[in-house]
């Protein structure tokens, strides 16, 4: 399975903004470039982690799993 991701990076100033591609709503804003990837990088893991908790939450007791990959 697939776990990159791409990152979309440019200086807008003092400041460094990024967004990840493929997750809606995964952004940052650093004062560096190395910030920012590492904020990136924890704010795409915090928003896998609660993507995975609502869709078991919302799946109940019954449900089956199964891997998808592209």
């Amino acid at each position: 399975m697939n776990n990159k991701y791409t990152a979309i990076i440019k200086q807008d100033g003092d400041w460094w903004l990024g967004w990840i591609e493929e997750i809606s709503g995964v952004n940052c804003q650093e004062k560096s470039y190395s910030e920012l990837l590492e904020s990136l990088k924890i704010t795409l893991q915090e928003a896998l982690e609660f993507n995975r908790e609502e869709a078991l939450l919302n799946a109940g007791s019954d449900y089956k799993e199964e891997l998808i990959a592209l």
